[in-house]
């Protein structure tokens, strides 16, 4: 048997299913599927009638006949609609300046020969970009604080530089990266570009990106302490074989999810892969600066002839020709700091030293064919742990 209490609210909302709405007002209410066009209807119509009781309370003082029927007609439907939600517990809160403004005009409008608008009449604030309906139920309040945030600058490149800032609303700290302004187009177009690939990834080892701001050609991103190369270097006397092979495979698993997602990265390096610290010593590989990444679904495959990135294949003739084989020479140059610690390919006949050869091997036939193939090598290292190995 059908519910009564759903049967009068799909009666109440077909009402508004038909009604012409502007996409100003909808854009208000997008996020609340079911209610937001009877809302987005109600809002731009009150505007409306407002805006318009406005101007006549300056000019002529008086609201035509025609328009004080329909804004009667209008108040009626809206506390109609709001007494009916409330009684399928659906909780709904118009504007209190909203409410009032409504009542002070119901109190003067007639229904016949116009309304004289009262001589102390005060301006109607008109709402055009926030929402004045809403369902708290629904919701959640932020601090929205209109205080600056103050940036620090925490690293700088060549084509942007990226700060941190506490936001005031969740007290954690996000960073921000920033294009330069003396870009180019073309490596303007890379930025934008690598936040578009960013913001479609999502793996625990890949940096999370959440916002652009076209005005500034910056967007915000999570924050991370340190870079690989960093995080290495003040911990190599102590850091354990068994966290070193959890970096790696952090740092592996990553490149493969790229891989199987149609990417190349192009610029793997230490610099670029970052580390996200915790409390107790644990951590989490994340890649990013995918400034050179090309997608290989994308229709935009042209790239400049000269060799770029930080870790270069030696065989390779052309950036163009970059492929899978190319990535694994510089993963394994990453591969080799991390179980050693120094910026050199380890030479070691150990089982972590040969991965290595294999990755940077000069005949490319000889070389790991996908990261798949590597990580399993990785994962079948031994490792050593001991009671003060903290976690990776």
């Amino acid at each position: 048997m059908a519910d009564p209490t759903e049967l009068m609210l799909a009666d109440l909302l077909q009402k508004y299913a038909d009604m012409k709405v502007s996409n100003a007002f909808l854009r208000l209410y997008e996020s609340d599927i079911r209610f937001g066009r009877a809302f987005a209807s109600i809002h731009e119509r009150l505007n409306e009638h407002f805006e318009s009781i406005n101007d006549r309370a300056e000019t002529t003082g008086h609201y035509w006949a025609e328009q004080s029927r329909e804004m009667l007609a209008l108040i009626k439907e809206v506390n109609n609609f709001l007494q009916s939600l409330r009684h399928a517990d659906v909780e709904v809160h118009l504007a209190e300046s909203y409410i009032a403004a409504m009542k002070s005009c119901q109190s003067w409008l007639v229904r016949s020969g116009g309304s004289a608008v009262p001589n102390d009449f005060e301006q109607i604030e008109i709402i055009k970009y926030a929402p004045v309906l809403s369902r708290p139920d629904t919701e959640i309040k932020l601090k929205k604080s209109r205080k600056l945030n103050r940036l620090q600058l925490v690293g700088e490149g060549s084509y942007a530089k990226v700060f941190s800032f506490i936001d005031p609303d969740y007290g954690i700290k996000f960073a921000v990266k920033r294009a330069n302004k003396e870009l180019g187009e073309r490596d303007l177009y890379r930025f934008r570009q690598e936040f578009d690939i960013l913001k479609r990834l999502s793996f625990p080892y890949i940096v999370e990106v959440f916002q652009y701001d076209e005005n500034r050609n910056e967007y915000k991103m999570e924050f991370c302490e340190s870079t690989l190369r960093n995080y290495i270097k003040k911990r190599n006397n102590r850091l354990q074989f068994s966290s070193r092979k959890r970096i790696a495979l952090q740092f592996l698993y990553g490149v493969n999810y790229i891989h199987s997602e149609g990417l190349l990265h192009r610029d793997v390096s230490l610099q670029n892969v970052l580390v996200k610290t915790f409390n107790g010593g644990a951590v989490l590989v994340k890649l990013s600066d995918f400034g050179l990444a090309r997608d290989r679904n994308s229709e935009y495959t042209r790239t400049k002839t000269e060799m770029r990135g930080t870790i270069r294949d030696p065989v390779l003739a052309s950036f163009k020709e970059y492929d899978v084989c190319n990535e694994i020479y510089a993963i394994g140059w990453v591969l080799s700091y991390i179980f050693s610690g120094k910026e050199a390919l380890m030479s070691q006949a150990d089982a972590p030293s040969q991965i290595v050869r294999k990755c940077t091997a000069h005949d490319v036939a000889n070389r790991y064919q996908s990261v798949l193939e590597l990580i399993g090598d990785v994962e079948k290292l031994e490792a050593t742990p001991t009671p003060t190995d903290a976690p990776a």
